[in-house]
């Protein structure tokens, strides 16, 4: 399974990347791991239309510098006394997705925590949000928070579809569950509904072509959670359906506070996040945390 030594979490100091700062920390608490407070400046002049002075510019920009590290310190003098974790701060001046990305590669995280909303709500509106930019990016898996945390990962659910992404997907999931149920998912797929539709419209008997198609993805997902048969903890799930909507239902019937899929897995690339992908979709409707894989499995 993969280690948590190094976890980035970004924060803006505003309510929503306090739960960032928080289930980050717990993490690193839970895995010795070295946590890394990052605050990102973003000059007003990278933004067309927003424009200061050359002087104006450079002295807002180190005012502001130094009042945020003055604020990160603090957020980090409090976080060790109270769990006794080391951690480091930074702050960086610029795009907030691009020196996030640049961040972590720097110091080799192996995850980046970041949040859904933030103070510059109506920059994002406009610029899209710096999650789903840094997702674009970023090389190592990045968790998404939501909810506040007041403890471990209870349920967490792995939703695969056989990619060579879903090794690391399953891996991930383990390591954040951290003994926790861990619910594998596959979703058999869109086309399997739209048959499902038609053969009862068309009052034709599909169930042996559905057995056999089952029974196919239980030897699949049999083969690969074999490197882990050994825990108890690893409950399977076949369902069919369309696979944002099946995954999200999933997250409710199971209580569900993390869900772990790959960023490109079931489509690929760049277009796929552009146009819709099951990541995407998830990301943006699941009710509970959600930590995106890189198709590299890092």
């Amino acid at each position: 399974m993969p280690s948590l030594r190094y976890i980035v979490a970004a924060t803006d100091f505003s309510d929503f990347s306090e739960r960032v700062v928080q289930r980050a920390a717990h993490l690193a608490e839970q895995h010795q791991a070295e946590l890394h407070l990052l605050h990102v400046v973003r000059p007003l002049d990278l933004y067309p239309g927003l424009t200061l002075a050359p002087d104006e510019f450079k002295h807002t920009d180190q005012d502001l510098l130094q009042a945020e590290q003055t604020r990160l310190d603090a957020m980090a003098a409090s976080l060790v006394s109270r769990l006794g974790i080391r951690v480091r701060t930074a702050t960086r001046l610029g795009r907030a997705h691009t020196e996030i990305a640049a961040y972590a590669q720097e110091v080799s995280a192996d995850l980046v925590a970041a949040g859904v909303r933030g103070e510059n709500t109506l920059m994002d509106l406009f610029l899209g949000s710096t999650v789903s930019r840094l997702l674009r990016v970023a090389t190592c898996p990045v968790l998404i928070v939501r909810n506040p945390a007041d403890g471990p990962y209870r349920q967490v659910l792995a939703a695969v579809d056989f990619s060579p992404v879903s090794a690391a997907v399953v891996a991930h999931a383990l390591t954040l569950a951290g003994g926790a149920p861990v619910h594998t998912l596959h979703v058999l797929g869109s086309e399997v509904e739209q048959r499902l539709r038609r053969a009862k419209s068309d009052q034709v008997d599909i169930t042996g072509w559905l057995a056999k198609l089952r029974s196919e993805a239980e030897k699949q997902l049999d083969a690969l959670l074999a490197p882990i048969d050994n825990s108890p903890a690893v409950v399977r799930l076949i369902q069919s359906g369309f696979p944002p909507a099946a995954i999200c239902q999933c997250i409710e019937d199971n209580h569900a506070d993390l869900v772990v899929l790959g960023r490109h897995g079931y489509g690929g690339g760049l277009q796929d996040w552009l146009l819709g992908s099951v990541s995407k979709d998830v990301a943006l409707a699941a009710t509970c945390d959600v930590l995106l894989i890189s198709p590299g499995g890092q």
